[in-house]
């Protein structure tokens, strides 16, 4: 254990230290970050890059009184390990781990719940004026990162924030922004100058002269404005009524301190809201991350001292990367394809894409209801857009998918990655609800594909059509299904039956068809690939329905309102009455851990499928499912 970090259990530790401490505590934390997540996996980048930040933030705050709240939350382990988890490391994104993300339940220093991006400064401005409101002398903090403030919702807030006087900070941890060394030391000494008594005592001064000469005045002051603007932009954020200080270097504690010191006794005089820009490099202190920093981002396990290492052999291709595929092959037969993401190229296999088709690809930022209104403007026109968007990230979108999206029947094609568990990444992440919210929105379409193949091939038939279609596909590689090279599609709305069996019906949706089959094999079931939650196909399901004796509904998705609520409403339509057991996921939300263990432990696997028809229908299993059941 390293020397300093072993003493540190909770950030009282860490104020005890003398600043001279700071400088060797920040390496072993950086060094225990990294050797944390190589052997975990997780986000390493972001972490390596905040370390300073958070050795200051804590050191210079009196948390948890004062309230720290970090955007989206991924970079949040130097954090941890500061408040007392530095020993539960190693369960880092595990099952009965601690969470990759803040929690309020898992610590008092974890004062809000992140995972999704741009909430920071509108729950830490919650937080500031409560505490004013109950009279107390608490700080809060929201720290964000520069492209979690390409978000509407972060401009919401500081257009809230600046007509209030809480004790609010929020600090722009901008760690995308390449300043050479020269412009960097430039921007360094006019924080310095602006935050110092000497620059704000020079400004009343000249004032003070000037004002015997109103235009000289006025001139002054457009050019102090305007020079600031060109190097920082100074000029916006106080325009929402923020005092601006920075850009200053978010490695250098000896700036950090006094900077965050100045500023806290800013915000304890009553000078209101502050804004501190800060400056940090993804991947600092370890040469691989810096130098790939998208690479080094969420890695899985891996040796430090040798870096990520290509596996000997091919591994079978993720749902992503037979997306990306497609919308390459597509985008060159049809010229009016486009692709939209909100800040998500790597992760939802847009690079190919980009580089081949520039002038066709978006990037919006994050910022995802633009992204749906954007892409609708588009569809107005006559272009044929592609949304590629995390199940949880549309859910951010709901209001212009209703209103500027299917009110209008444009036809556009939402390809939903990251539909299911996801693992890792735990609740915030995982895309349970999409069928459920989707399938209610009149004019949309949801194709749930079971296996790599038909994912192109259905991404394919939403392509074709005159109205909304979203196709959903969950992380990760599939079966391994050979993948068609043609771009045709499937029938739309149609399915397909997969296994003739007797008694019991299993109606799959996606690609839990493949435990599916396994667990009919031994019970003697029918299952049929249903393929599409909305619109069902219904031919198929009426023949199911008058074949067998019960049905089964299977689904990754929330069995409140989901595909198997679907098909129950369909067999009331159509008088049809018989058993149906639906299995999907429960009412609760799924922590982190592996996917193969959390579907298990919800019965979404082919043992558990099995184990849930046969207590529920044991007297219509016949056959080899009897005298198995018997034995």
């Amino acid at each position: 254990m390293s020397k300093l970090l072993s003493t540190i259990e909770s950030p009282a530790d860490l104020r005890r230290l003398s600043r001279a401490q700071l400088r060797p505590l920040a390496d072993e934390l950086r060094e225990h970050v990294l050797q944390s997540v190589s052997k975990t996996g997780g986000h390493l980048s972001s972490n390596l890059g905040t370390v300073e930040l958070t050795v200051a933030l804590h050191y210079v705050f009196n948390t948890p009184e004062d309230r720290l709240v970090w955007d989206v939350g991924h970079q949040t382990y130097p954090h941890k390990i500061l408040t007392g988890r530095r020993d539960r490391m190693h369960s880092l994104r595990q099952l009965g781990g601690i969470s990759g993300f803040p929690r309020r339940d898992e610590s008092e220093y974890d004062t809000f719940g992140t995972a999704h991006s741009s909430t920071s400064i509108s729950a830490a401005l919650g937080m500031a004026l409560a505490a004013k409101m109950k009279g107390e002398s608490r700080h809060a903090v929201a720290i964000i990162g520069d492209g979690a403030m390409t978000a509407g919702m972060a401009f919401e807030a500081l257009n809230n924030a600046g007509v209030e006087h809480g004790r609010l900070l929020v600090i722009l941890n901008d760690n995308d922004m390449s300043i050479s060394p020269p412009v960097g030391a430039l921007n360094r000494y006019l924080a310095q100058l602006m935050s110092g008594q000497f620059y704000a005592a020079a400004k009343n001064v000249g004032k003070t002269v000037l004002k015997g000469a109103p235009p000289l005045f006025e001139l002054a002051k457009r050019l102090e404005e305007h020079a600031k603007g060109m190097v920082v932009p100074a000029t916006l954020f106080e325009k929402f009524g923020f005092n601006y200080v920075g850009p200053i270097d978010g490695h250098d504690l000896d700036s950090l301190i006094p900077t965050l010191e100045n500023v806290r006794h800013l915000l304890d005089n009553g000078a209101g809201p502050q804004f501190l820009h800060v400056v940090t490099k993804k991947g600092q202190g370890y040469k691989l991350a810096e130098a790939d920093p998208v690479a080094y981002h969420g890695p899985g396990k891996f040796d430090p001292a040798v870096g990520l290492v290509k596996p000997s052999t091919p591994p079978k291709p993720t749902f992503t990367q037979v997306f990306g595929q497609w919308l390459c092959d597509m985008a060159a037969a049809d010229p009016k394809l486009v692709g939209i993401t909100p800040a998500m190229r790597e992760g939802s296999g847009m690079v190919e894409f980009h580089q081949k088709f520039p002038g066709r690809y978006f990037d919006v930022g994050i910022a995802e209801q633009h992204a749906v209104t954007f892409a609708a403007g588009l569809a107005c026109e006559g272009m044929k857009p592609v949304v590629a968007i995390y199940s949880t990230f549309l859910q951010r979108g709901y209001d212009q998918l209703i209103h500027d999206v299917a009110l209008q029947k444009l036809p556009m094609v939402f390809a939903l990655d990251r539909a299911g568990l996801v693992g890792a990444d735990g609740a915030t992440h995982a895309g349970a609800y999409d069928i459920a919210y989707l399938r209610c929105i009149p004019n949309m379409s949801i194709a749930c594909p079971s296996d790599e193949a038909e994912t192109r091939q259905l991404l394919s038939t939403a392509h074709q059509q005159d109205h909304p279609v979203a196709v959903r596909y969950p992380r990760g590689a599939g079966v391994g299904a050979a993948v068609p090279a043609s771009l045709d599609g499937l029938p739309f709305g149609k399915g397909e039956v997969r296994r003739r069996g007797h008694g019991v019906a299993i109606l799959a949706f996606g690609t839990l068809l493949h435990p599916a089959l396994a667990a009919a094999e031994a019970l003697g079931a029918s299952v049929a690939n249903m393929r599409w939650a909305k619109p069902l196909d219904l031919d198929l399901l009426r023949e199911m329905a008058r074949s067998h004796q019960a049905l089964v509904t299977l689904e990754e998705g929330c069995v409140m309102g989901g595909a198997g609520s679907a098909v129950l409403e369909a067999l009331q339509a159509e008088g049809l009455s018989m058993p149906v057991l639906q299995l999907g996921l429960p009412d609760e939300f799924i922590e982190h851990g592996d996917p193969a263990k959390l579907l298990a432990n919800v019965g979404l696997d082919a043992a558990g499928i099995e184990s849930s028809i046969r207590r529920r229908f044991s007297d219509l299993l016949g056959g080899s499912a009897a005298l198995k059941a018997a034995a």
